[in-house]
């Protein structure tokens, strides 16, 4: 993965501040910011969602095994 340094990120402010003007720019961050937020919250919604249901295999996982060691010892003890 690249890696971005201060004098990119500067030369990509001084573009955005040419292209967009000073006056237009700062409002061009808040919705940028305000993207990202968003994007954060739904990666984040997912990331619980996926956990969840993760969780309930695993627990799903667990009753099915302990349930057939159940069935194993009784068919040992007969």
């Amino acid at each position: 993965m690249p890696q971005i340094g201060w004098l990119e990120i500067l030369s990509v402010v001084i573009i955005a501040i040419l292209v967009l003007g000073p006056k237009e720019f700062p409002i061009a961050l808040k919705k940028i910011g305000s993207y990202i937020g968003k994007f954060k919250n739904t990666l984040s919604s997912f990331q619980r969602e996926v956990s969840s249901v993760t969780k309930d295999v695993d627990l799903d996982e667990k009753i099915v095994n302990k349930n057939n060691n159940i069935k194993e010892d009784l068919d040992k003890n007969g």
